[in-house]
C-alpha cells in the first residue's frame, strides 16, 4: 500500500497540526505522511511548526482573492499539484466552497470541538463553541472528527470522544481540556484509519473496518 500524502490546512497556532506532527513522529499516522501545510494567514504560528518539522508550508490568503470560491479553486489547484490524497482541516477558519468537496469527496477530515450535532454549524468555531456548551449547561462535551461535505459540520462522523464539563469551567479551560483529552487523540486516529483504508462511508454512516 503506497503512503497517503496528507495536506493540513491551518489558520492559526496549529495545536492540532502539532498533534499530527507528533503522531507522525511516533509512526502513528497509518503510513500516511504530512507533505504540506497550507495557511490562510501569512503569519500563522502553524507555519513555524511545519518549518520546524521540515514540512513545506504555503500561504493561500483569503485577502488575495476576490471571493471564497476563487480562493477555494486556488487551494484545490495547489493540492492537486502536490498529489494530495487526504486534506485535514485543523483550525482552518475560511469557509470552503463546493469545489473543494467535489475535488476530494470523503477525503477531507475536519475536527470540531463539540459532540456533533450539538453546538455546530454557522458561527460555531473556536471559543464560541465552548461558550455555547457552557451556557446550555451540558455536563458532557467533547470533539468530533468528520468528513467534510457542503453542509457546515454536517458530514459523516468518523470518531467522537466525550469530555466532562467541570464546575467552574470557563470557555478557555474547557477549550484546553477538549483539545488535550479529545481533539489531539481522535484527529491523528482518524487520519491513521483513513491512511490504512479502514473507513467506508455509506450515506451518513462511517464504517470502520477491523484489522
Amino acid at each position: 500500500m503506497s503512503k497517503k500524502r496528507i495536506a493540513v490546512l491551518v489558520s492559526g497556532g496549529g495545536t492540532n497540526l502539532q498533534a499530527l506532527i507528533d503522531a507522525q513522529g511516533r509512526g502513528e499516522l497509518g503510513g500516511g505522511e504530512i507533505v504540506a501545510v497550507l495557511s490562510s494567514a501569512p503569519g500563522a504560528y502553524a507555519l513555524e511548526r511545519a518549518a520546524k518539522a521540515g514540512i513545506p508550508g504555503y500561504v493561500v490568503a483569503r485577502k488575495d482573492f476576490s471571493s471564497s470560491q476563487a480562493m477555494t479553486a486556488a487551494l484545490v489547484e495547489r493540492l492537486q499539484a502536490l498529489n494530495i490524497d487526504l486534506v485535514v482541516l485543523a483550525g482552518f477558519l475560511v469557509i470552503l466552497t463546493e469545489e473543494m468537496v467535489r475535488a476530494y469527496p470523503n477525503a477531507i477530515l475536519n475536527v470540531h470541538p463539540a459532540l456533533i450535532p450539538s453546538f455546530c454549524g454557522k458561527g460555531a468555531y473556536g471559543l464560541h463553541v465552548h461558550e455555547q456548551a457552557l451556557s446550555y449547561g451540558v455536563k458532557v462535551t467533547g470533539a468530533t472528527v468528520h468528513f467534510v461535505t457542503e453542509e457546515p459540520d454536517g458530514g459523516p462522523i468518523v470518531l467522537q470522544k466525550a469530555v466532562a464539563v467541570r464546575e467552574g469551567d470557563t470557555p478557555e479551560t474547557l477549550q484546553r481540556r477538549v483539545m488535550e483529552e479529545a481533539e489531539w487523540s481522535i484527529l491523528p486516529q482518524a487520519v491513521a484509519l483513513f491512511c490504512e483504508d479502514r473507513l467506508h462511508v455509506e450515506g451518513r454512516i462511517v464504517h470502520i473496518k477491523e484489522v
